[in-house]
């Protein structure tokens, strides 16, 4: 599937800007971490923006996201991207025994907890976002609290990284993508 392909399927199923915004950061963290890992990038980036986008329509467990692997599946999706998508939910009945499915597990909510730190910055720039600021605020329970910390911890365990430099990627890959995103850039 190109990435034209699956930007069609995201707008066609789904309708809110911010679910598409946050597909559109996870794919630039994925399309990130592929570079530093040496794998292939558009393929790690479609991943990272087809992970959710059937949640509009099924948002409950387990259809989220056991539904859209069929759709992707009818559809010729490489299996390396299902399992992958499938693995990112802890009912998806798929271990994550990749790297890119690791690495999609640990970057999906973290992204999401990345947006609402810059959003909270004076300058509202993803790029004055530091390490110290987001592990910080992951202590505070009120603070975008439908983020998933123990997801955010077990994704780092899972990738075995350093918290620090994890943050600080995530952070990189978002400054790289952040006019796209809908955030201030450098």
């Amino acid at each position: 599937m190109t990435r034209d392909e699956a930007w069609r399927l995201v707008c066609e199923w789904t309708q809110s800007e911010a679910l598409r915004r946050h597909m559109l950061g996870v794919e630039a963290a994925m399309r990130w971490y592929a570079r530093k890992l040496g794998e292939d990038e558009e393929t790690w980036a479609v991943t990272g923006l087809l992970h959710d986008f059937d949640y509009e329509r099924h948002p409950n467990a387990p259809d989220h996201p056991l539904k859209g692997a069929e759709v992707l599946r009818q559809k010729g999706c490489p299996e390396s991207i299902v399992r992958a998508i499938l693995g990112h939910a802890h009912w998806g009945g798929v271990p994550r025994d990749t790297p890119m499915a690791r690495t999609l597990f640990a970057v999906d909510e973290l992204v999401g907890f990345v947006f609402a730190c810059a959003y909270v910055q004076p300058t509202k720039r993803v790029a004055d976002v530091k390490p110290a600021s987001v592990k910080k605020k992951l202590k505070d329970k009120a603070f975008a609290r439908a983020v998933s910390r123990d997801d955010i911890r077990q994704g780092m365990e899972e990738l075995g990284i350093d918290p620090d430099e994890h943050i600080a990627n995530v952070i990189a890959a978002l400054t790289e993508a952040a006019p796209a995103l809908g955030l201030a850039g450098t």
